[in-house]
């Protein structure tokens, strides 16, 4: 792993989220200018390789996006895919399971979202909001969260030995910042339709939400899968990060054009 993105790497056998700082912007370069153009670059190789995974066929990357409202899950989509053809990409956001849903294992409407041969999927939300707002009230107790941090692994386990390459993003926003956004969007009436009153209940939860989040992150930041803690005060640092982190895991799959069949090299195409 390149040095400058080790840090950001969750350490299971000692993290804390308090040693990553939320306000950090060493990813942005001096000027706004060079940031924009650092962006536009990294969104134009993102689409070249995405485009080579896609004429691949075999392979598959899920990214996860992963934080407290305001933190820029939606935000992080359109920049670092702003470059990018949507052949080949999909988002899958996370909402209350539905009754059907329900009904079922709380995994099942996952894994009908995880990506196919050939597809980049980016999750909005995951299925760590089962072992996040579920514990945060109390809806699941101590037992069942550690079987369920289990039985997360194994499904990361699963994906990655199928041929998932999984990058997971804790996007790190402090409360003061949540604060500014929440309200700068309850000013603004292109954005106002964004708000709901619940999240000032699940904001009071603060404190319980960062447990939740070390907790989870820590007994889930595998070999296989390891979480990456995102500094996301700073939209511009937060969007150049996780577009190197993304770059990085499509450059080491080595991806490459199909061969082209024996056969096509006597084909000449008729008037």
């Amino acid at each position: 792993m390149m040095p400058s993105l080790d840090k950001y790497c969750a350490n299971p056998k000692k993290f804390s989220l308090k040693e990553h700082d939320p306000k950090d912007k060493s990813e942005r370069s001096g000027s706004k200018e060079q940031n924009e153009l650092d962006l536009k670059q990294l969104a134009t190789e993102i689409n070249a390789l995405q485009n080579i995974l896609y004429a691949e066929g075999q392979r598959k990357v899920l990214l996860v996006l992963q934080g407290m409202d305001a933190s820029g899950k939606d935000g992080t989509v359109k920049h670092v895919f702003n470059e990018s053809d949507p052949l080949g990409i999909r988002l899958a956001s996370f909402k209350a399971p539905t009754s059907e849903e329900l009904a079922h294992d709380y995994l099942w409407r996952i894994h009908q979202q995880v990506p196919r041969q050939g597809e980049l999927v980016v999750f909005n939300r995951s299925h760590y909001e089962d072992v996040l707002i579920t514990k945060v009230h109390n809806w699941i107790d101590e037992a069942e969260c550690e079987r369920r941090y289990a039985q997360i692994n194994d499904f990361e386990r699963l994906l990655t030995e199928t041929g998932t390459t999984m990058v997971k993003c804790f996007l790190h926003i402090s409360k003061d910042e949540q604060k500014t956004r929440m309200q700068e969007r309850l000013d603004d009436p292109t954005k106002a339709w964004k708000f709901n009153t619940g999240d000032l209940k699940e904001r009071a939860l603060w404190p319980q939400y960062m447990q939740a989040y070390e907790q989870a992150i820590k007994s889930t930041s595998t070999e296989q899968a390891p979480w990456y803690i995102v500094p996301a005060d700073s939209k511009t640092n937060r969007n150049l990060l996780i577009s190197r982190l993304l770059l990085k895991a499509l450059k080491d799959m080595k991806l490459k054009y199909p061969a082209t069949p024996a056969e096509y090299k006597s084909i000449v195409i008729a008037d």
